[in-house]
């Protein structure tokens, strides 16, 4: 079972990781794109790699914008190395669309 990672931990992985926001109960970020398709995009582009992680997101779409919340259910719904390591994918993964 994944352990949780400390407030202080999560407050100096946050200072590294721009446009992130949350705390132990969660990571999020809202990804703008020029369009939908794009948007979209993002979204196919990342799932593949996803399933490998098999560490799924929290998501949700509206025209340009994918909002994320990143927790780890099996670790009573806070935050783990698991959301950091599906943040930095889908950070990459946004990078090739934006």
């Amino acid at each position: 079972m994944p352990e949780p990672l400390l407030p202080a931990a999560i407050a100096e992985l946050l200072v590294r990781m721009p446009g992130w926001s949350g705390d132990t109960n969660g990571l999020m970020r809202t990804y703008r794109f020029h369009d939908f398709t794009a948007a979209m995009a993002f979204m196919h582009g990342a799932a593949p790699a996803i399933d490998q992680l098999d560490h799924h997101p929290e998501w949700s779409n509206v025209y340009n914008r994918v909002s994320v919340t990143l927790r780890t259910h099996d670790a009573g719904d806070r935050v783990t190395e698991l959301d950091v390591k599906l943040a930095r994918l889908l950070d990459a993964e946004a990078a090739r669309h934006l």
